[in-house]
């Protein structure tokens, strides 16, 4: 793997030298914009506003708009020098508990590396004190042009940068919850249900849009029709719901 971002991680007087490499990889299927009236493709193309043509890729750069409406072009090599602590230096502020970070903060994971044969048994240090304590350590970095709010976790013997959300990235969800009563009995049916519905392999899980999405296309190609899965109801007797799911995984277990 081909390391993002080079740098220092510190924690009080150590210093570990560190590569990031990227985690994971989503695997989007693309659909074409196309125009509804003709099924024709829909191209977007880069015009440059001054000389009014196309322009390529590589004469693409990036720039900073002033308040004025100018525009003050900025290069990589300016965006190396910029004047920001975490552009190479990850300052680990503290360190709390794991579940003490809520998961809708969570973002984008980084493999993280050592970076030097000097930093080693730092990095074995951390991760396991990180493992045995389940602390995790927060921190700031400058990844892409952006600097992120980050936690430090260990993940099978790795050390792994967690990318958050800033708080204030979190939308106010308004008046989502459900003030609905629940009986005590339903409540003990449902966790009931809970625990044995757990134990599910998470890493057997596929993606099956993609292949619906080609099965779909398969039956337009041939002038057919795809029914769409019927769309669960509510259950109007929600004991009698939950006591039949109790039995249905109860029997899943024993087959």
């Amino acid at each position: 793997m081909k390391a993002i971002w080079s740098g220092t991680i510190t924690f009080g007087l150590m210093a570990l030298p560190v590569r990031l490499y990227t985690a994971t990889e989503e695997h989007h299927v693309r659909l074409r914009e196309i125009h509804t009236e003709d099924a024709s493709r829909v191209r977007h193309r880069r015009v440059c506003e001054v000389e009014d043509r196309e322009i390529p890729y590589e004469e693409v750069g990036r720039g900073w708009e002033m308040p004025d409406g100018r525009l003050v072009p900025l290069t990589d090599d300016d965006l190396e020098r910029l004047p920001l602590a975490t552009r190479h230096v990850v300052d680990v502020m503290g360190f709390v508990p794991s579940q003490d970070v809520d998961p809708i903060l969570y973002s984008k994971p980084y493999y993280v590396g050592s970076g030097a044969p000097a930093g080693d048994r730092p990095y074995a240090l951390l991760v396991e004190a990180l493992a045995r304590t389940g602390y995790v350590g927060v921190c700031k970095i400058a990844v892409r042009s952006r600097e992120r709010l980050a936690v430090l976790r260990p993940r099978h013997g790795l050390l792994i940068c967690q990318s958050l959300l800033w708080p204030e990235e979190v939308r106010d969800p308004g008046d989502l919850t459900s003030s609905a009563p629940v009986t005590d009995r339903e409540l003990q049916l449902a966790e009931v249900l809970v625990r044995e519905l757990k134990g599910i392999e998470v890493g057997e899980l596929h993606d099956e849009y993609r292949h619906a999405l080609e099965e779909l296309v398969s039956a337009k190609v041939l002038g057919g029709e795809i029914a769409a899965p019927p769309e669960p109801e509510p259950a109007v007797d929600l004991m009698a719901a939950l006591e039949a799911s109790v039995r249905t995984a109860r029997a899943s277990h024993r087959d």
